[in-house]
């Protein structure tokens, strides 16, 4: 690495605590408890080798296959686009920034940054939902240079603010580490401010949106709502060309969704739908063909095909300029006609995520959710047809849910197959439409712990037990360090769609040994575990 010099900001992208400590804070609560058995769907238990990751058993396989050691892949190695977002605000208004995208694998380069005292380093959150990930990066901080303020922002912090007051509130953000805390859901001109006032030695009161600690108190600054152009800060890639973005990059046409689901509360936090013109977005691909290395773009935006004739605007921008990248994106099939399939396949789409949520019409009424379940089913038919990877997210327990609703979207996979498909338990989570209707569905206790009229959440993870075992049509996606975005980053390593579906398929059936009672368990591990070592020796991979 060539020699640091001094810099305003050093912005980190993610931080993944290893798998084994995160793994045994959650067993901490026992095994038996909802937010363990859902993390079970996660991982595999290979006995002496221990629990892993499907990012962790591709690694595993591949070792066994070449044996040679590493970890040619790792969860998050897609440019982490907060991160990159921020360091491209910042720059643009001339503000030295570094920009970290994994802080497992790059404490090195950090510490260099650390030596030379940066005004500040600044941690996005936008994965957090506790605080363990931020408690690790504060410490290894604090160790390599005890004087640089440390700013933390994103969705880790409004949900603390949300959730707690006062001293609670105090305490849960005390409890990170870190120094001063940005509250406001873009928070870009906001950390520009906070950079400012530590520069020139300000007050930290005269800045908006700002929550920071004062002889031990919580201080609350004002509020300032941000509304950034997306037109005038779109990401101009080739700006970092020299960290090497590798082959699959993120980016973002819109800022917050056009509809109020009733178990997310994103619209009311992000505010009313923004989108960036055709223009802006041309100049951001363009930006991305020029770096030369990229081969998959994945859309970020909640409502990516809405408007619809926006969508196929885009697609026909990608039609004319002939970019080659495959891309992924977020995908509404109450938005798309045959025309918006015919687009997308031309225009290079490779996958989309589908939020289905549920295959039952009672439930999506309770869910508000737009689209019916004949528009999902026709939707995945159509791009099935035209060759578009699909991944259905499911939500199991959301209030109304029963064994027969539950029986209803096990039918609906089963007759549709997306290529691959997730359910998991709903989080009864304050601050969502739904939540302001707990009288109505007698509904008790939060987080992963709760009850309403018709489930309760140990049931509904028996549910999702039940459909994991059951659906054999399409293939289980765990959550974490994988998701579907896992799919264009082992797409750009050189996995074929049809490598990596194989893969899932054996990997399913080593988890299907933890969630069903099996005998013989064993010697059927050793049998999928060979045959995903054999697997592994047939791939021709960039690692």
């Amino acid at each position: 690495m060539a020699a640091a010099s001094r810099c305003d900001c050093v912005v980190i992208g993610y931080n993944e605590t290893p798998f084994p400590e995160y793994e045994g804070l959650l067993r901490q609560y026992g095994e038996d408890s909802e937010a363990y058995r859902d993390l079970k769907f996660s991982f595999v238990d290979l006995g002496r080798n221990g629990k892993m990751t499907y990012v962790g058993l591709l690694n595993h396989v591949l070792r066994l296959a070449s044996g040679r050691n590493g970890e040619p892949f790792k969860s998050g190695d897609i440019p982490n686009l907060a991160a990159v977002y921020l360091a491209n605000y910042l720059r643009r208004r001339g503000w030295r920034v570094e920009y970290l995208n994994l802080f497992q694998y790059e404490k090195d380069r950090l510490a260099e940054y650390l030596r030379h005292d940066p005004v500040c380093v600044a941690i996005t959150t936008t994965f957090y939902v506790l605080n363990l990930p931020v408690n690790e990066m504060v410490q290894y901080i604090r160790g390599c240079n005890p004087r640089v303020p440390i700013v933390v922002g994103g969705p880790l912090v409004a949900n603390h603010a949300r959730a707690y007051q006062g001293e609670e509130l105090a305490a849960a953000l005390r409890d990170t580490g870190a120094d001063i805390f940005v509250h406001e859901s873009q928070g870009e001109e906001t950390l520009s401010n906070v950079i400012a006032c530590l520069r020139d030695g300000g007050s930290l009161a005269a800045v908006p949106n700002v929550l920071y600690f004062e002889d031990d108190r919580l201080r609350i600054g004002g509020v300032q709502r941000e509304n950034s152009s997306l037109d005038e800060e779109y990401i101009d890639w080739t700006g970092f060309g020299a960290q090497s973005l590798g082959p699959t990059i993120q980016t973002r046409t819109a800022r917050s969704c056009a509809f109020s689901c009733s178990f997310c509360n994103y619209p009311t936090r992000a505010g009313k739908l923004t989108l960036a013109g055709l223009d802006t977005i041309e100049k951001e691909l363009d930006s991305m063909r020029a770096l030369g290395s990229v081969q998959n773009v994945v859309f970020i935006d909640d409502t990516f095909n809405v408007p619809v004739n926006r969508f196929k605007d885009i697609c026909r921008l990608m039609i004319r300029k002939q970019y080659g990248f495959r891309w992924f994106s977020y995908f509404r099939c109450s938005n798309s006609d045959e025309e918006c399939m015919d687009l997308m396949a031309e225009s290079g789409c490779a996958g989309v995520f589908l939020g289905i949520e549920s295959g039952s019409p009672t439930i999506l009424k309770n869910m508000n959710k737009a689209a019916t379940i004949e528009k999902y089913a026709r939707g995945i038919q159509w791009l099935r047809e035209r060759g578009v990877l699909t991944f259905g997210s499911f939500i199991t327990g959301f209030p109304g849910e029963t064994g027969q609703t539950v029986q209803e979207t096990i039918d609906f996979l089963r007759e549709n197959r997306p290529d691959f498909y997730r359910s998991q338990m709903w989080y009864c989570e304050p601050g969502t439409p739904v939540f302001s209707q707990r009288d109505e569905y007698e509904i008790e206790g939060e987080g992963f712990v709760w009850s309403h009229s018709t489930m309760d959440s140990m049931e509904a993870m028996d549910h999702i037990d039940r459909i994991f075992l059951s659906v054999r049509e399409s293939e289980w996606l765990p959550q974490w360090s994988f998701d579907f975005w896992i799919i264009p980053y082992l797409l750009g390593k050189g996995l074929t769609a049809e490598q990596f579906r194989s893969f899932m398929s054996l990997a399913n059936r080593l988890l299907a040994l933890e969630i069903a009672t099996v005998p013989e368990k064993g010697l059927k591990q050793k049998q999928y575990l060979d045959g995903l070592t054999g697997l592994a020796r047939s791939w021709n991979l960039s690692v």
